[in-house]
């Protein structure tokens, strides 16, 4: 089988949709464009792998299907010829969040999502600028002003991304930041691409005592639960409850806090890569 292709039960693995719902798909708006191997099986390309998850985000919106399913083919048609730079896409958003300009920025936010995976929004624009931010406003190149008008927009718009990703039938993720930590861009970014791949995610947000967080997960009974620290040496104060929490539930600990020396300690595991990449290790995981 050539590279990249994929068998409609690997694409309904990936994104959560089932066979007989993207047949239908296909059949009534000609949003998958499936190729046949010399055994006559129908193959789909990462193309349509990307029809599919943006489908999803405007079915999430609140759109019928054949308006989300035109609007997939709309994007298509309006990017043809165009080339995605991911650089010049963080340099405009950034220029209008530092502007203050919202409207701006949610439209080009609005173009990336349209014409692109999730995952490479997270990846190629999200992530990167927020970091970028952070060191510009740690060199005071950029007021606080900016900087929280920036992450409180780019949350909101996640946030609107997540809406929904509890539902479903997959493994469970339960998400938290640790006592006292607010920033949870990271986190929330990782629960999309863990629902990216099919995760159901329970999120319980910033500044969660661990005690609350092991309740939570008695109720939920997730297939993990992950903390995100920013802070280092965050983990020190809670130790104890957290060796508790992992000897109940398995436990993940991300974000530039964590390190290897204390998930070991308290038995858990560390994720040290981007929420992409530890997305994909965590569904190997859990698979």
């Amino acid at each position: 089988m050539e590279a990249g292709l994929l068998r409609i039960g690997e694409l309904s693995r990936r994104t959560g949709v089932s066979p007989e719902l993207l047949r239908a798909w296909e059949r009534r708006y000609g949003l998958l464009q499936p190729v046949r191997s010399q055994g006559g099986l129908r193959l789909y390309r990462p193309r349509d792998l990307e029809r599919v998850l943006r489908m999803q985000q405007h079915l999430a919106d609140g759109l019928a299907a054949a308006e989300a399913a035109g609007l997939v083919a709309e994007g298509e048609s309006g990017s043809e010829g165009v080339a995605f730079d991911p650089a010049r896409v963080r340099n405009d958003l950034g220029a209008a969040l530092e502007a203050f300009d919202e409207s701006a920025a949610q439209s080009i936010l609005d173009s990336v999502i349209s014409t692109t995976t999730l995952d490479t929004t997270l990846t190629e624009v999200v992530l990167p600028y927020l970091h970028d931010l952070g060191l510009r406003w740690e060199r005071g190149e950029v007021e606080v002003a900016q900087e929280h008008f920036a992450t409180s927009v780019l949350r909101g718009r996640l946030l609107g991304l997540a809406r929904g990703w509890g539902r479903g039938y997959g493994a469970r993720a339960l998400l938290a930041c640790l006592p006292g930590e607010q920033h949870d861009l990271g986190l929330i970014a990782f629960g999309l691409a863990l629902r990216s791949r099919n995760f159901r995610i329970a999120y319980l947000g910033g500044d969660m005592p661990i005690e609350s967080v092991a309740d939570a997960a008695d109720v939920v009974e997730p297939a993990a639960v992950v903390l995100s620290p920013v802070k280092p040496g965050a983990f020190r104060s809670f130790r104890d409850e957290l060796k508790v929490l992992a000897s109940r539930h398995r436990t993940f600990i991300g974000g530039a806090g964590a390190d290897e020396a204390e998930a070991k300690e308290i038995g858990a595991t560390l994720l040290s890569g981007g929420p992409v990449e530890e997305a994909d290790r965590l569904a190997e995981i859990s698979g």
